[in-house]
């Protein structure tokens, strides 16, 4: 079995937000991007959570207060995570990697220290099982 190493998008090419940014940054961000989800980093480079379209869609409904026009005014670090994101150490299984990769579209991945080393894609781990299962059927 491979290790995760193989798969992982270093964080040199990942995009993500630092945990101070605005509501409004963070939506143009995304939307740049074309991303539905995206990691959040502190300043000492260490993974907060992932925040996605739909915690800033709830927070915007359940907060008449803030709209696309004052999201500037609000901080990211106030926006309730409806779901969680986990992320892993360099050293998990891979069988763990393909088991959180059912639930997320991307895994973040952490050093022995917390700081976040980058993601693995669902993407790369469906190519992954696509490639064994075609060596087993050969």
């Amino acid at each position: 079995m491979e290790n995760i190493l193989f798969f992982l998008i270093p964080k040199k090419d990942v995009v993500f937000l630092p945990g101070n940014c605005s509501v409004k940054f963070a939506l143009d961000v995304m939307e740049e991007n074309g991303y539905s989800a995206i990691p959040i980093i502190n300043d000492k480079g260490k993974y907060i959570r992932t925040l996605t379209e739909g915690d800033l869609l709830w927070e915007l409904k359940n907060h008449r207060e803030m709209t696309f026009v004052n999201s500037s005014r609000y901080n990211i670090e106030d926006i309730s995570s409806r779901r969680s994101v986990e992320a892993v150490g360099i050293g998990e299984p891979l069988d763990k990697i393909i088991e959180m990769s059912k639930l997320q579209n991307f895994v973040p991945v952490v050093d022995d220290e917390g700081v976040f080393i980058g993601i693995i894609r669902r993407q790369e781990v469906i190519d992954y099982l696509l490639k064994i299962n075609k060596l087993v059927s050969a």
